[in-house]
């Protein structure tokens, strides 16, 4: 005959491993807010104390400081809630640029590395070795003060083409001004892009279907040239060029690219390119040389292989890491202050600053801004990754 044994007796919620586990999180969550509190409190007690006033009103205070660029209208006096913007448009812009150029850069470094051409696979080593162990700082400083502060003064300006003239003050370029009507252009320009990104879908759908390979990249370029052209000349030209002239011991019309804003670009792009250029020989590396032999059967030339092949199936390690590198790109931007450059550290941080004495607030907006933006590019990196990852089926 069976017994019914007894129901187990239940463990005290102190021998729980769960309810310990959920104990010891929750104490430690007050513990580091209880932390932050009284840190928090006891700055402004002492600020207090010594007669250091809190608060965000001094944004609609008068800056009284010039800022040598600007994106947005700026004089100096607006307030210093408007400095915030100017340093962090042009934080921003230097970023983009560089992010832009330096995986460009990066990715035909990290193919070149892996050329069967030995000179090539050779200097592309070298570049990598090179850059990437000299610190960031020193090559700001090369390229400021060594290459563009060797340039000559405005008056002995290196004349390109009587429109373009390069001197220790920056690079001066003719700005296009518009002209009414040129919205029809942009039109046709968004109109271009539109259609590029339609016929690479129809192109790819034809492909499954026949096999048959259609000249996408041709026809594209065809497309995002063609229509914006026609539409600046159906439109009668709207668009007019403001040419530098030298007015005295600088340059007056079109538009200067300061030094500053070059030589933190160069640096910025050549340094992280290094490092992106690793990371695309690891992805190129990481996948199987079967995929590229299938592909060589098939038919398909060097470049079809690596576009087609190699590249799709290389994102899924590149990315990751591509992601750290844009990361620190945009916060070694904040380097900008050493050499001049009106970025949000330097604008912002700096003479806003000095001038208001306001620390706390002024640094806590800095760091939310760089906090804010690096998880932008870490939110969008992911979503990209998750799209370009391998499926199965």
């Amino acid at each position: 005959m069976n017994q019914v044994k007894p129901n187990a007796a239940q463990p005290k919620p102190w021998n729980d491993p769960r309810v310990r586990a959920l104990f010891f999180q929750a104490a430690a969550i007050v513990a580091v807010f209880y932390a932050g509190w009284t840190l928090f409190d006891n700055t402004l007690t002492n600020m207090e104390s010594r007669g250091i006033s809190t608060g965000f009103g001094f944004l609609d205070q008068s800056a009284g400081f010039g800022i040598i660029m600007s994106l947005i209208p700026y004089d100096a006096t607006m307030s210093y809630g408007r400095t915030f913007f100017v340093g962090l448009l042009n934080t921003l812009l230097v970023s983009a640029m560089g992010i832009v150029t330096a995986t460009i850069l990066g990715f035909v470094i990290g193919v070149a590395r892996l050329s069967s051409n030995w000179l090539i696979a050779k200097l592309s080593l070298v570049y990598i070795e090179v850059i990437r162990n000299i610190p960031i700082l020193l090559q700001i400083f090369f390229w400021y003060f060594a290459v563009l502060g060797a340039l000559p003064s405005p008056r002995q300006s290196m004349d390109m083409g009587g429109m373009i003239f390069l001197n220790n003050r920056g690079l001066s370029v003719p700005e296009p001004i518009t002209q009414p009507g040129f919205g029809w252009v942009i039109a046709a320009i968004v109109f271009a892009i539109a259609a590029v990104v339609v016929i690479k879908r129809w192109a790819h759908k034809r492909q499954l279907a026949t096999g048959q390979i259609f000249p996408t990249v041709k026809v594209s370029l065809v497309v995002l040239i063609a229509l914006p052209v026609l539409a600046y000349l159906i439109t009668g030209g709207p668009l007019e060029w403001s040419v530098p002239e030298l007015k005295g011991f600088n340059f007056g019309g079109g538009y200067t690219v300061l030094p500053e804003l070059a030589a933190l670009w160069v640096a910025l792009t050549l340094f992280t390119a290094s490092y992106i250029a690793e990371i695309v020989r690891s992805g190129i590396l990481s996948v199987s040389k079967g995929q590229t032999e299938a592909a060589r059967a098939l038919g398909l030339h060097s470049g079809m292989t690596l576009r087609l092949v190699v590249i799709p199936q290389a994102m899924r390690v590149i990315i990751p890491p591509l992601t750290s590198q844009y990361l620190n790109l945009f916060k070694n931007s904040s380097l900008a202050t050493a050499i001049g450059y009106p970025d949000l550290v330097s604008v912002f941080m700096g003479t806003t600053l000095n001038q208001t004495g306001q620390a706390v607030e002024v640094v806590a907006m800095t760091m939310a801004v760089y906090l804010a933006v690096s998880l932008l590019i870490s939110f969008f990196m992911n979503i990209y990754n998750r799209a370009v990852a391998l499926k199965e089926r």
